[in-house]
């Protein structure tokens, strides 16, 4: 029996007030406070962001809440104020329920948060950086992410502030090291400060400790950060699993790379049927960078330099584009990037002698055939330079299934 048949309306519900048949009562009780959720603090709750993502690795929060603003109400408000007027290059909003504060404190006696918005119009993840000033937040960065789920398994994420990068961690990240080798400081899942060239692509390496997915956990976890100067949207950081993507990148200026007509930036993104030049270009590297020698090229009776083919995978698949790294001192040459085709079609902006390298799948059954008078600087199975012709010419490979046309020069 109830000890008392009827208790006290709450949100319109009538609850029994109990003392016995504890199962039963807690059962009621639920229905009664899931049914009140409609009320005002459903109402509260649904303004504003929750602290911390909701990503799991088995029973591992990868995104717990971090920093000492963590659990204070009224940061947590004004940066869900800032975040609801944050729009994307493209006007998109940040999807407040599916979107979480991964850390909220002070660096250097300056207020920080970090937030990983989702922006469903895009098929995005972002991450926001905020500063707070006398009770109110600012974005002053957003990096898009073009995988959604990007933010839900990442393990390292960048933040740029006056002093150079730092980096957070996520909860299965055991140790970090730096470009040095040496193992970073990390407070409450933020590291300190880390010497982080401007133009120069450097490797991170975290330690990942045993979990649901990783059974064993995994030893190195490489990455590399392209350089503090990676200007908003894009991401610095790239996967490299293998180490391929350092030895790419070896000497090569990554501001030249990721500029408009760099191998990173020059393919912009497409939203609808409109090129979106604010948003990550769809040459932007995700994982997978390399490169492999292809031939040898003398200018001007010089020494012969060495071209390469440096490839990577974005969002949108395998990219290319052609590195000339001259004789001697001289500063390596990179072309605009070309997306996988049978006949891969390259202008390389040599200073004073812009040319045009051709390359294929070199066997007995392809031919290439360049227009008529066209001088040839390098010919051989799989490699052809010419000049960049001042008019529209057209190249084409003949192979035994399919003859493949590409053409360059003029306007």
């Amino acid at each position: 029996m109830w000890a008392s048949d009827i208790g006290e309306a709450i949100g319109g519900v009538q609850v029994a007030s109990v003392r016995r048949r504890g199962t039963t009562v807690t059962a009621l009780l639920t229905l009664a406070l899931a049914v009140t959720a409609c009320g005002p603090v459903a109402e509260r709750q649904a303004r504003e962001l929750r602290v911390g993502y909701d990503s799991l690795d088995g029973t591992l929060r990868v995104w717990p809440p971090r920093g000492s603003l963590a659990g204070d109400a009224a940061a947590t408000e004004a940066v869900t104020e800032a975040v609801r007027a944050w729009r994307s290059p493209i006007d998109d909003r940040a999807h407040l329920p599916s979107s979480g504060i991964l850390w909220s404190g002070e660096v250097d006696d300056a207020r920080l948060a970090l937030v990983a918005a989702d922006v469903p119009g895009e098929a995005a993840s972002w991450l926001l950086q905020l500063s707070g000033t006398d009770g109110r937040y600012t974005v002053d960065r957003a990096t898009e992410y073009t995988d959604p789920g990007y933010l839900a398994y990442a393990d390292v994420l960048p933040v740029q502030l006056a002093d150079g990068r730092r980096y957070l961690v996520s909860g299965r990240v055991e140790r970090l090291l730096g470009p040095d080798g040496r193992a970073l400081m990390v407070t409450d899942g933020l590291t300190g400060r880390v010497p982080v060239p401007r133009c120069a692509a450097v490797p991170v390496t975290a330690t990942l400790r045993a979990t649901e997915s990783l059974p064993r956990g995994r030893a190195a976890d490489r990455l590399l950060d392209l350089g503090t100067a990676t200007t908003d949207p894009r991401y610095p950081l790239v996967r490299d699993e293998t180490g391929s993507g350092r030895r790419a990148l070896d000497g090569l200026d990554t501001c030249v790379l990721a500029g408009e007509q760099g191998p990173f930036g020059s393919i912009p993104r497409r939203i609808g049927d409109r090129d979106a030049p604010a948003s990550v270009p769809e040459s932007w590297p995700v994982e997978k960078v390399a490169v492999r020698g292809i031939g040898e090229m003398a200018l001007g009776g010089g020494d012969p330099g060495d071209l390469e083919q440096l490839s990577w995978e974005t969002a949108a698949g395998t990219v290319t584009a052609v590195v000339y790294r001259p004789a001697g001192d001289g500063a390596p040459v990179v072309s605009p990037a070309d997306r996988a085709n049978p006949l891969q079609t390259y202008v390389l902006p040599v200073p004073g002698q812009p040319l045009v390298v051709l390359t294929w799948r070199g066997n007995r059954d392809s031919a290439l055939s360049v227009p008529p008078g066209t001088p040839r600087l390098v010919d051989r199975p799989g490699l052809v330079v010419v000049p960049m012709p001042e008019a529209k010419q057209t190249f084409s490979l003949a192979t035994a299934e399919k003859t493949y046309y590409r053409s360059v020069g003029g306007r």
